[in-house]
């Protein structure tokens, strides 16, 4: 859970700031957006095959270029 400790002498806009990248780092938005409906196991799995192959070829490209 994303929590932020406020001092005395700091903003609220500061204090405000600080807990959104809080809950950015923690990816607490990115994992409410997936979970606001529901995702059939064949469409998850999908995705995950989109992603892993997103990755690998990110990965060779990256490796093409190093050489």
């Amino acid at each position: 859970m994303a929590t932020v400790i406020v001092g005395d002498s700091e903003s609220f806009e500061k204090a405000m700031k600080r807990f959104k990248k809080v809950v950015e780092r923690e990816g607490i938005l990115s994992e409410l957006k997936r979970r606001e409906f529901y995702e059939k196991p064949s469409q998850k799995k999908k995705r995950k095959e989109r992603a892993a192959r997103k990755r690998l070829l990110k990965a060779m490209k990256k490796k093409r270029v190093a050489l």
